[in-house]
């Protein structure tokens, strides 16, 4: 199995994982204030959302990338 047939599955696995989904969370620590030794921080959660047509154009790539690459 070639470099594009394996790029091609990488994206559709990612684009069905969008679809299914639709976004994925991560908690970003922010430091506030440092005064001395005390030490301020918060912890945001940040939300990305994943467009639905992105998931779609992922899987269309990734299928033709699976069908037409060259292979061995």
């Amino acid at each position: 199995m070639n470099a594009a047939k394996i790029a091609g599955i990488v994206l559709i696995v990612a684009g069905v994982l969008g679809l299914v989904y639709g976004g994925f969370s991560y908690t970003k620590e922010t430091h506030q204030a440092k005064v001395g030794p005390i030490e301020l921080s918060v912890k945001e959660k940040q939300d990305v959302n994943i467009p639905m047509w992105a998931g779609i154009g992922a899987i269309v790539v990734g299928g033709l990338l699976f069908v037409f690459g060259k292979g061995s």
